[in-house]
Order: C-alpha cells, then structure tokens, then sequence
C-alpha cells in the first residue's frame, strides 16, 4: 500500500505538479466530484428519501436553483482569483472552489439555455450533454498542447505521411468549421460547438440522422 501512494504521489509530481498543470488538475477533478455530487442528490430529492436534505426554499416558497450557488462561487473565486493574486495555498483552494461552482451551474446548463426548468424533461439531457463537452475540454486543456502535437504526429504516421505535415491540418480545420455550422443549422449546438475544435465530432453531428419524435399515445 505504501509503495502504491509512492507511485502516485510520484506520478502526481512529475505529470501534474512540475509541468505546471496542478489547476488545471484541481478545477477537473472539483467539477466532476461537484457535478456527480449535485445530480446525485437531484435523483435522491425526486425520490423523497427521507433521511436526504431537500431543496433550499425561501420562506416564500421560492424553490432556489443550485445555479444560483454556483454561479456566486463562480463569481467570487473569479474576482479572487483574478484581482487578489492568491498565493499557494489559497491559489489552489480558489481552484477547487471554482472547480465546485461550475460543476453546480453546468448541472443546471438546461435551465438557463431555455429559461425555464427542464431538468427532468427532455431538454434536461442537454444539461449533461453540456458536462461531457465541458469536461472533455477540461481534460484536452490539462493535457496540454504538446500532448496533441504527438497524437498529431501519430496520426500523420499511420496515414503514411511524415511528421511536420502540419499544411494537412489547415483544409481539416476548415471542413471541421463548415461541418459546425451545418450542425448548428440542424440544431445540434453542442456537436458544433465541440466540433470547431474537434472536426470528427461536427462530422458526426453532421451526417448523423435525426431520432423520429415519438408518437404520442391516445
């Protein structure tokens, strides 16, 4: 057990804390931990377990969304971390703090993409179509860019061409940004906006059939 946590830290040191990438590690793993923990809890409310603390309500009723926690820890770590100029350990606590606000606003993306409360209907789905995205990205920015210039390079090997091709990557990049815009136009925003980045993905988005509404039943 003792050589396994030395492993780990050791890991942690030389792939997350030396090259500089510890926030971005920590925003990450607070917003999975924040989201998993929110949408949890959601399910447990809806359920009416007893023992499990329900909605947070004003003495008039007024159901308060977890967005709105969310959005006030997003906005003080934000000035935090921006204007105060922390240092380490407070840098990090902003993070974790930071990380935990988005997983509790994203969990409610649906909401304020529409206006009203869809969580449990359909349109609630785009709230976890929003964190998949949201986290995907979170992960491609901890891994940083030289991670994807190799996988780059990798790919360029296995199509038979030589490293450094880079000029292959300029037309991909412009039928990614054609294929987002036609995945806007066939109202998939999420596929769009994930395909600037990755055209593979508006490919997908692109080409794939729309689901036939279901028939409602008399």
């Amino acid at each position: 057990m003792d050589r396994l946590w030395d492993d780990i830290t050791g890991a942690y040191d030389r792939e997350i804390q030396v090259p500089g990438k510890e926030i971005h590690f920590l925003i990450l793993i607070a917003f999975v931990c924040s989201f998993g923990f929110i949408r949890g809890s959601a399910h447990m409310i809806r359920a009416q377990v007893s023992w499990w603390p329900g909605n947070v309500e004003t003495k008039g009723g007024t159901h308060i969304h977890h967005l709105v926690w969310g959005i006030l820890l997003l906005l003080v770590m934000g000035y935090l971390g921006l204007a105060v100029d922390p240092g380490s350990p407070w840098l990090e606590l902003v993070a974790i703090v930071f990380g935990l606000g988005m997983g509790l606003t994203m969990d409610e993306f649906a909401l304020w993409l529409n206006l009203q409360d869809v969580y449990w209907a359909p349109k609630g789905r785009q709230s976890i179509d929003a964190v998949v995205v949201t986290t995907t990205l979170l992960v491609i920015a901890l891994l940083g860019l030289p991670f994807w210039i190799d996988v780059y390079d990798a790919v360029l090997v296995l199509l038979g061409l030589d490293r450094g091709s880079e000029w292959i990557a300029i037309p991909v990049q412009v039928a990614g940004v054609a294929l987002a815009v036609v995945c806007f136009r066939r109202g998939r925003k999420l596929a769009g906006v994930f395909g600037l980045f990755v055209p593979l993905v508006a490919l997908i988005g692109a080409v794939a059939p729309r689901r036939s509404p279901a028939r409602s039943r008399a």
